[in-house]
């Protein structure tokens, strides 16, 4: 029984410089004003318009003989009081910042890994019955958990270890991690009638793997941003990984230093490659790429162990030497940037109907567990005509609609206490903070 993978956090749309006044302009002084020519309608009328200086024209802002001066409504008038400018900050009140608006692109690829996700565990009991569905299987794990590491890696780029990023570090992935850990473990101990499995907080059960493996290397991100060549040295980690059979299971770490150069990959892209990957030849391309990567799965589906897939053993555990190991590693690697290119060269890039739900992803990856797990323990693939085409058309669809459901805002306001929670009694207010706090007050 396979475990499975998936999530992530979004993108910040870089402002344009705008350019400053050049000082030498504004510092030199103007030259006297030469004689009155003749004019036409108060302009000079034989100077060319480039030549025209700002001394030729009286300054409308300026007082005119013979014209009263009015009052500037920008100042104070007698007998009004003075009301406070809109743009300043008041008193006691926090400033408003706009808010930074989400990329659909990377919403909508959040939303369709996590659909892709879904679709696999749905396939995994259907495999030994139907090679097309092994060969679907082998294809989306190919590239759906690492599609969505890459988008975990390029949105952790500006982790800096700050109290504020920590806080966050803790509240959405470390909280949820233990949380979602208890509650699998003891859905397990009900729902597979096993009363005795323990809790475990090192030994990750079932899809909390990924909220650890964020954890980590998040937390490893301030070191891959000054190392060389940090994608090399990430695959050559992820290869002595598998290889070494004594890692164990504590904290999956053999996930997480397979699926490490994934985080890495994202953490050195910038926008312009998601901008290669979006040309309309790189969609065309796709297309015969994703249909061979298909044929070879159907044609490797009876031979190959899908378990590789998985990334949480090492060579020596899978039963193949341990050579095959570093292969195999650096095989899947190069198979699965290909697939994952295509993949996000097909994602829409303009606002669809889901892509509000790309924001919700994490709620869906953690909640659908239950239901996949659940139709295990309850035998719900022992109906024989779940294993015929329209059983497993069915199937695919009712774990798409399961997935969607469970990305959706009230799902999301539903369990925020669990998956974002605020915990401001459980830490220390920063010193800017409590000082602004208090000049408020005084005022």
């Amino acid at each position: 029984m396979s475990r499975s993978h998936l999530p992530a956090q979004r993108p910040v749309t870089p402002q344009g410089d705008h350019a400053a006044p050049s000082p030498e302009l504004a510092s030199e002084p103007a030259a006297p004003p030469p004689e009155k020519p003749p004019t036409t309608h108060g302009r000079a009328a034989d100077k060319p318009d480039e030549q025209r200086t700002a001394t030729e024209e009286p300054d409308r802002r300026q007082p005119v003989a013979g014209k009263p001066d009015r009052p500037d409504k920008r100042q104070p008038v007698a007998g009004k009081p003075d009301r406070p400018d809109k743009r300043q900050p008041v008193a006691g009140k926090p400033d408003k910042q706009p808010a930074k608006a989400r990329d659909s692109f990377f919403d909508n690829a959040k939303y369709l890994a996590i659909v892709l996700v879904a679709m696999g565990h749905a396939w995994e009991p259907l495999r030994g019955d139907s090679r097309a569905a092994a060969a679907l299987y082998i294809t989306v794990y190919t590239f759906h958990m690492p599609a969505f590491i890459v988008i975990s890696g390029y949105f952790s780029r500006s982790f800096d270890a700050s109290p504020g990023r920590l806080k966050r570090l803790v509240t959405g992935i470390a909280v949820p991690y233990v949380i979602f850990e208890v509650a699998y473990t003891f859905f397990k101990r009900w729902a597979n009638d096993d009363p005795t499995y323990p809790i475990s907080l090192l030994d990750p059960w079932y899809l909390t793997w990924f909220l650890i493996a964020l954890f980590i290397w998040r937390l490893t991100t301030p070191l891959w941003k000054v190392v060389r060549l940090p994608v090399p040295l990430a695959l050559a980690i992820a290869v002595l990984a598998s290889v070494s059979p004594d890692i164990g299971d504590d904290l999956d770490l053999q996930r997480v230093l397979q699926f490490l150069p994934f985080f890495v990959f994202g953490l050195v892209l910038r926008p312009e490659h998601f901008q290669l990957v979006r040309r309309r030849e790189a969609r065309i391309l796709a297309v015969p790429v994703f249909a061979a990567a298909l044929l070879f799965a159907y044609w490797a589906a009876p031979r190959m162990n899908a378990a590789w897939f998985y990334r949480r053993d090492s060579a020596q555990e899978l039963g193949a030497p341990g050579w095959s190991g570093a292969v195999m590693t650096l095989a899947m690697f190069g198979c699965s940037v290909v697939l994952v290119a295509c993949f996000f060269a097909w994602v829409p890039r303009r606002r669809t109907w889901f892509t509000a739900l790309g924001a919700g992803t994490l709620y869906g990856y953690l909640l659908h567990g239950f239901v996949a797990k659940g139709s295990r323990f309850w035998d719900w693939y022992d109906l024989g005509w779940l294993h015929t085409p329209l059983g497993e058309i069915t199937v695919t669809l009712a774990a798409a609609a399961l997935i969607t459901s469970l990305c959706t805002p009230p799902v999301q306001r539903l369990f925020r206490f669990a998956m974002e929670p605020e915990m401001k009694w459980a830490f220390r207010r920063d010193a800017a903070e409590i000082a602004g706090r208090g000049s408020a007050r005084r005022s």
